[in-house]
């Protein structure tokens, strides 16, 4: 009997949806396309499959910024299909492993929606607020991965919230 844990002997398989299997040809993959090459994947030796984002989304990211955690994006399928994903791969033995970005959100996600109503709004707190530094336009001169500042300015506010990669993702506290 092996001491290991599962991950120390898993053969993972990552699929990337969006470029995986397009089945009702609207040029995007879908969860459908990851359903029909599951015998496949799992005949190469595969016990784990990793999945890319298929939650809901506006796509600015290619699904990392997340609207909704709890909803399926209807670019990959339905809620049903999400459901029958995981169990048509735990019915073969495999587990799965969901990329489900937690660092931040979509700022067309609801708790951001609120959090930017005021200081006051309780889901403020969910995010990264600063001042500006006394004297300079932003709270640090950090830089986000594309060049540009990681704070960007509340549209009614005096604050700034923290984006380390893109503007349109709020980085959650």
């Amino acid at each position: 009997m092996s001491n290991k844990k599962w991950w120390e002997e898993a053969i993972i398989y990552q699929i990337y949806p969006r470029s995986f299997q397009d089945t009702n040809e609207d040029g995007v993959g879908d969860i459908e396309g990851i359903l029909q090459r599951l015998d496949y994947v799992q005949s190469l030796g595969v016990n784990t499959l990793w999945v890319n984002p298929l939650a809901l989304s506006p796509q600015d990211d290619n699904g990392y910024d997340v609207i909704d955690y709890k909803k399926i994006d209807p670019l990959f399928g339905e809620q049903s299909e999400g459901k029958k994903l995981i169990e048509e791969v735990h019915k073969r033995g495999m587990k799965l492993i969901y990329d489900f970005p937690l660092h931040h959100t979509s700022i067309e996600h609801p708790w951001f929606k609120e959090a930017i109503k005021g200081k006051d709004n309780p889901y403020r707190d969910y995010y990264i607020w600063a001042d500006a530094t006394k004297g300079k336009s932003h709270p640090t001169n950090w830089t986000a991965e594309l060049g540009e500042s990681v704070w960007t300015k509340e549209e009614n506010g005096d604050q700034f919230y923290l984006h380390l990669f893109k503007q349109s993702m709020a980085d959650l506290y």
